[in-house]
């Protein structure tokens, strides 16, 4: 039979109806699915020991003849059992295999073998259960050689697996090389229809090697080439260049009560130049928790506004816009800028509440000059009379799609509003290499002078009193603190504190004498409102929260966060919790409290005590957990990789720096055929998705 890539797993032999329904679960319909369904890990069998020398527990290969094959019925245990005897020069060991009855007939005594499993130890003798098993007469799949292993689904086999794409590589039409050749000789890959045969069967761990290198090379090189195919997408198209006004900007520079860093204000003129430019500025501002990167921002409103043109900043949460309100209308608050907030349950023009229509109507005609909002400023129908500038915080993949529904809003359907993303999450190099090549990257990693590190404990059961103690003294000092917890409602299964019970109990029992208010995502938008307001007046000594105030919450008086079930959120989150302390000149504490004492909670939550920064914290929690629990696989536009991982920071670079190459060479890949017909099928899978 002659196999397509396109020929469905069904017309494979021993594939019927409901097998080819199990392999769907897998994503595997077709051929080509089957080839390039990856193993998660190899099994090295390939050495084959002497029965003789083996030891119990052992992970073996031996290959010897069988003696003797029988199988019976074990009425102690009400079950089938085929018991064998396999011998070489070195001696002889006992096999059994339970409910496997045919091997009695399929196995015979003089048959020669490979038996792959561990090695047990039975009263008296060493002995296999359930090892797997091959005749030596055949080409090995299953023993003998490097195994791989795959992601299974239910009621299919490894073996069952192993041999469908061991069928499809034999008979696998020849797989197009759509890899230019000087890209494949520049970066010594292996040819691509070996690279797939060896990382299904491969021959020893050298040609492995170079398979796992070829294919993640080729994920990561092909997502590079879309990903600088859209910057120069998005080059080509026109923006209006924003005016640097020097004078006044350096009056705004002068009136700030605090003194900027170098590094804001060196990041502020990458963004004030790009603003100049005639092609829209797509850039991602990075920075450590409370280093600034809101006045960095309210610089470019300030000149985009100054040009006659309006700015939308958009946040993800109704409470992190609010704070946002809040800091640009404290900022730009003589500038005579009408700010207007915009979310679907809060509407301020100028502090005032406004109608729906109204804001709409003010928008529209250019009365507001700047609009702070969440996602409901592109989800509605919010049209502008002419958007100079889109900023959006702590939203890491605000892509392409959202650009243009953006650009559609603008009075102006020639240009593209300038696009400025900021993100207080550090992001690791390699990471930053691979998510946001279209986007050109600045770093503020200097804190104010007079922002002092927080301290961070990992504190013991027994040290519990104590911690409360200390923020007893803490709020006796003026101070004030935040307890967060991972639930809102009680969980017996899961075993974590709940935020209701946790604010009653320190309500009730732990600090009575203190105003404590309750945070958390199910409480109405002016509810939340209004108990945030309070907590930053001071009218509050303790807010017990949920991840609600996860992000931008800025609150100066603040010195301690306590954090509940430390060990179920990720150390990403726990930065950004521990971000909400140290905003001001009063030393600040984090306490950690873990319900689990394994040694990796413990690793984890000293990696957050220990690291310098940020980044360092985040290119541990990379290796540590993996980028799609860290960012979020569903955001837009993270690839979901089969093979290649965002910490191969080498081969991120090779691939970005070949990507440049052949884009440089032929911007619409027409000098390739081969690479802009697979370019053009990955776009149609993900268009399908």
């Amino acid at each position: 039979m002659k196999l397509e890539l396109t020929t469905p797993v069904s017309a494979l032999t021993r594939v019927g109806k409901t097998t080819a329904g199990r392999l769907k679960r897998l994503d595997i319909q077709t051929v080509n699915d089957l080839i390039f369904y990856y193993p998660t890990r190899w099994q090295d069998l390939s050495l084959i020991s002497e029965i003789g020398r083996l030891q119990p527990t052992d992970l073996a290969t031996v290959k010897g003849k069988i003696q003797l094959i029988e199988s019976r019925r074990s009425h102690f245990r009400k079950t089938n059992l085929t018991e064998a005897l396999i011998a070489d020069k070195s001696g002889s060991i006992k096999v059994i295999w339970f409910n496997q009855p045919y091997l009695s007939k399929y196995l015979l005594p003089g048959d020669e073998v490979y038996l792959s499993g561990k090695v047990d130890f039975d009263r008296y003798n060493l002995q296999f259960v359930n090892p797997v098993y091959e005749k030596s007469s055949r080409d090995t799949t299953h023993t003998a050689r490097i195994v791989p292993i795959y992601s299974l689904t239910s009621s299919i086999t490894q073996k069952q697996l192993r041999f469908l794409i061991k069928t499809a590589l034999s008979l696998m039409p020849a797989i197009n090389e759509y890899l230019p050749k000087q890209i494949i000789k520049e970066n010594q890959l292996m040819d691509l229809s070996l690279a797939l045969k060896q990382i299904h069967f491969p021959s020893d761990n050298n040609r492995l090697h170079e398979a796992i290198t070829r294919l993640k090379f080729d994920e990561l090189f092909l997502f590079q080439l879309q990903i600088i195919s859209q910057k120069a997408e998005l080059n080509a198209l026109n923006a209006e260049p924003i005016a640097f006004n020097e004078i006044k900007t350096k009056e705004f520079v002068d009136n700030l009560p605090f003194k900027l860093t170098n590094d804001q204000r060196k990041v502020a003129w990458q963004i004030i130049s790009d603003l100049g430019k005639k092609h829209p500025m797509n850039r991602l501002l990075e920075g450590e928790v409370g280093s600034g990167k809101t006045v960095v921002a309210a610089m470019a409103i300030y000149n985009t506004v100054l040009s006659a043109k309006q700015c939308a900043l958009i946040a993800p949460t109704e409470i992190l816009a609010g704070q946002h309100y809040q800091s640009v209308k404290n900022l730009l608050k003589n500038t005579g800028f009408k700010i207007g907030l915009f979310s679907r349950s809060q509407r301020l023009l100028e502090d005032k509440k406004a109608t729906k229509a109204e804001m709409l109507k003010n928008i529209n005609s250019g009365k507001i000059d700047i609009v702070i909002g969440t996602h409901a400023l592109i989800q509605e129908d919010v049209i502008f009379k002419d958007l100079g500038l889109v900023i959006v915080d702590e939203q890491h993949r605000f892509g392409v799609k959202q650009r243009q529904a953006l650009r559609l809003k603008s009075g102006n359907k020639l240009t593209m509003p300038h696009l400025l993303s900021m993100t207080a999450t550090p992001i690791p190099r390699t990471l930053a290499l691979t998510l946001y090549g279209d986007l050109d990257l600045s770093l503020i990693r200097e804190l104010p002078k007079e922002r002092k590190k927080v301290i961070t404990k990992i504190v013991e059961p027994n040290k519990r009193t104590a911690a409360y103690d200390f923020i007893a003294q803490q709020i006796k000092t003026g101070r004030q603190a935040f307890v967060i917890c991972p639930l809102i409602d009680p969980s017996d299964k899961l075993n974590v504190k709940a935020v209701t019970d946790e604010y009653e109990k320190l309500k009730r029992d732990i600090f009575p004498e203190y105003k404590i208010s309750l945070l958390h995502g199910k409480l109405r938008g002016e509810d939340k409102e209004k108990i945030m307001s309070d907590f930053s007046a001071g009218k509050t000594d303790i807010l017990v929260a949920t991840s609600v105030i996860e992000v931008g919450v800025d609150i100066p008086n603040a010195s301690v966060m306590l954090i509940e079930g430390a060990e179920r959120f990720g150390l990403a989150q726990l930065y950004q919790f521990r971000g909400r302390v140290g905003r001001s000149v009063y030393q600040s504490y984090c306490f950690l409290f873990a319900q689990t004492q394994t040694q990796k909670t413990k690793d984890r939550l000293q990696a957050l005590a220990s690291a310098k920064d940020g980044f360092e914290l985040a290119e541990f929690d990379l290796k540590f957990r993996g980028p799609g629990e860290i960012y979020g696989t569903a955001q837009s536009g993270f690839p979901e990789f089969k093979i290649a991982q965002l910490t191969d920071a080498n081969l991120i670079s090779l691939a970005q720096k070949s990507a440049q190459k052949i884009i440089e060479q032929s911007p619409d890949l027409l000098l390739f055929p081969e690479l802009k017909e697979r370019v053009k099928k990955i776009i149609i899978q993900t268009h399908l998705e």
